[in-house]
């Protein structure tokens, strides 16, 4: 309890610091809708086809989706989007282990976008809304329309970009460093905050601390374990209830986390843009490596990728 406490702590520190220094805009969109590019856009129809994913001792949890959107100005954009889902589990019970797939469509989603730069702070709001169009039965969907509101906080020092992101919403929405192995139904705030430093190159590093403060009753929907996948024997601890059934009721306490992510981007062309992740759960104990391919085809609707 002493250790969790000094984390929650370290945690908020850190943002206040980044609330101080203001960091680039690179707002919490589904994670699927991919990153913002280096070279921006100042208006027209924009594509983004990405195949994203993580892997851990639970199993693969992947999607590809396209989304394709319209920026109005430099400040305000709209995307809708639509995930097909990978999942690739492998299960121990008394009978021995088998390797079972489940694929699927996501729920779609839709997404508004404010941004605004300045010299003192870059300023990001992303308003994000799903409908249940995924089989909830695959654990691919809760049933139920969901939301979440997420602002980004951000700013240049030369090569070093502190940023802050704090959100809420009625579900857990998954980031480019930890496609989650459940869906979360109930109230909850997420804060991530952290630094990036351009490499040169193309390349860029980032490092973050997060923390999920759920409230009130919480519905956890299992990506592992659904009518298909039989329950594991011998797991279910450090608060993994996904693994022990396919959806289950509690308190706060049963979606709460927290821990800490390291990334690394490579950038080359306004087409494309890959990244490898690291993140560790502390309050599941559970260390999770991700991936991203995404490809930003918005410049053929365009003169901006011609010469």
């Amino acid at each position: 309890m002493k250790t969790r406490t000094r984390f929650r702590a370290f945690v908020f520190v850190i943002l206040g610091m980044s609330l101080g220094w203001a960091p680039r805009l690179r707002a919490q969109a589904p994670a699927a809708s991919g990153p913002a590019t280096k070279e921006k856009q100042e208006q027209g129809f924009t594509l983004v086809e990405s195949f994203e994913g993580s892997s851990n001792a639970d199993g693969q949890i992947m999607s590809f989706t396209s989304a394709a959107g319209y920026i109005f100005s430099k400040h305000f954009a709209v995307e809708l989007g639509i995930p097909v889902d990978f999942d690739r589990v492998q299960t121990t019970t008394a009978s021995g282990t088998t390797t079972t797939t489940n694929t699927g469509l996501g729920d779609a989603f839709t997404a508004l976008h404010f941004t605004f730069k300045n010299p003192a702070v870059n300023y990001g709001s992303t308003l994000t809304a799903t409908a249940p169009t995924g089989d909830s039965s695959k654990g691919l969907s809760t049933g139920r329309a969901t939301f979440d509101w997420s602002n980004t906080f951000s700013r240049d020092f030369g090569r070093w970009t502190p940023f802050l992101t704090a959100g809420a919403g009625n579900s857990l929405v998954n980031t480019r460093a930890f496609y989650r192995p459940y869906l979360t139904l109930g109230k909850v705030a997420h804060f991530e905050a952290g630094t990036s430093l351009d490499l040169g190159h193309s390349f860029s590093i980032s490092a973050s601390l997060y923390d999920v403060a759920p409230w009130g009753t919480q519905k956890m929907y299992s990506r592992m374990v659904t009518r298909s996948v039989p329950v594991p024997t011998g797991i279910g601890t450090h608060g993994r209830a996904y693994q022990t059934s396919p959806v289950t009721s509690g308190s706060a306490d049963l979606v709460r986390d927290n821990g800490f992510n390291a990334g690394l981007d490579f950038n080359p062309t306004k087409y494309l843009d890959l990244g490898v992740a690291y993140s560790h759960s502390v309050h599941l104990d559970l260390d999770t490596f991700s991936f991203g391919v995404v490809f930003n085809l918005s410049p053929l609707f365009h003169g901006a990728g011609r010469r």
